[in-house]
């Protein structure tokens, strides 16, 4: 039988075969087709299962110590306040913010759409009160309250928050200590938010307009730094503010650099630039906003109504000097409508 089967020569090993059913052989073929396919499936089966769970977010109160692969372990906190219990929430991660800006750049604005998501909570300018911005302990002070969620305001989401901050102008003490705040920043794993305005002449005639309400009150005796309705935007938009010819090119020069020594001060953050034209011409823009801060993407809104609008002439009271003081400079572009 061994001879049936086998025959040798010095280079090579040759099987053959007895005779066989050809219904046997494909049989056997079928069945080892069929427990590989099993196989095959079973591996793919496990791989879209991992990559699905991977992906959830937790939007509601639901949560299950679900965390996110997305950003790196030391932006994923799991806060502890002592204010309230996270109860089923305490194993979902939260990230930690914070929105750098100058006042009259769209931060207000900003700001509502971001705690309009069901999971963001921005608390404001809370640096706007002087013993809060003393030295650097009572800042730390602050922003650990911040981040432990025990800063309780209007846009606190509470055990549901999944991204925290506040937003800080440049003049309210965070240029003040740099190095300390740009440390506590990076160890803490705070992500920074600049968001700037490009036409710095347009944020002028705001702050100056702004400036003026605030001893005129021109909404029924009411000052509001910001608006709801269009009939109050127009109301505001009526005085035109007269601009300094005169210094008016070193005061954008000084506007530009501290912006740009914001950005040096704070380069090693983890940090994303955004420009407040570019949202209103752009909103697919709060999409790269919410994935920076690794939260569902939503729909983001917000009630308040932009009060200058159209061209920059219609809003300056010495348009004529403006417009020759910077026309051939590399502040020229800030004449032309850019929205």
């Amino acid at each position: 039988m061994a001879e049936d089967l086998c025959s040798f020569s010095k280079d090579t090993f040759i099987i053959k075969l007895p005779k066989a059913s050809p219904l046997i052989l494909r049989m056997t073929l079928l069945v080892i087709a069929t427990v590989c396919g099993v196989y095959i499936c079973s591996i793919c089966l496990k791989q879209i299962s991992r990559q699905t769970m991977s992906s959830i977010e937790v939007i509601g109160t639901p949560c299950c110590n679900l965390r996110s692969k997305n950003l790196e372990d030391r932006y994923l906190h799991y806060p502890q306040p002592e204010s309230f219990n996270r109860a089923e929430c305490a194993g979902n991660p939260v990230r930690f913010f914070v929105i750098i800006s100058m006042q009259r750049s769209g931060s207000g604005w900003f700001e509502t759409l971001l705690n309009s998501h069901i999971n963001v909570s921005s608390n404001g300018e809370i640096f706007s009160i002087k013993d809060r911005r003393d030295n650097i302990s009572s800042i730390i002070k602050t922003l650990d309250r911040v981040y432990n969620l025990d800063w309780l305001s209007s846009a606190s989401k509470n055990e549901c928050s999944a991204a925290v901050g506040l937003k800080w102008m440049l003049n309210q003490g965070l240029m003040g200590y740099p190095e300390e705040i740009a440390e506590y920043f990076n160890r803490r794993g705070v992500s920074a938010i600049f968001l700037f305005r490009r036409n710095l002449l347009r944020r002028m005639v705001s702050v100056l307009a702004n400036s003026f309400d605030r001893y005129a009150k021109l909404l029924n005796g009411t000052h509001k730094s910001h608006v709801h309705s269009p009939d109050e935007a127009e109301t505001l938009s009526k005085y035109k503010p007269f601009i300094n010819s005169t210094s008016l090119i070193s005061n954008l020069q000084e506007a530009e650099l501290k912006m740009s020594q914001a950005l040096a001060s704070f380069n090693k953050t983890r940090h994303i630039i955004v420009y407040y034209e570019d949202l209103i011409k752009n909103r697919t823009k709060l999409v790269d906003i919410q994935d920076f801060l690794g939260v569902p993407r939503m729909p983001l809104t917000s009630r308040q109504v932009k009060i200058h609008r159209g061209p920059l002439w219609e809003h300056i009271k010495n348009w004529d000097d403006v417009n020759k003081t910077l026309h051939g400079t590399a502040y020229e572009r800030f004449l032309h409508a850019d929205y």
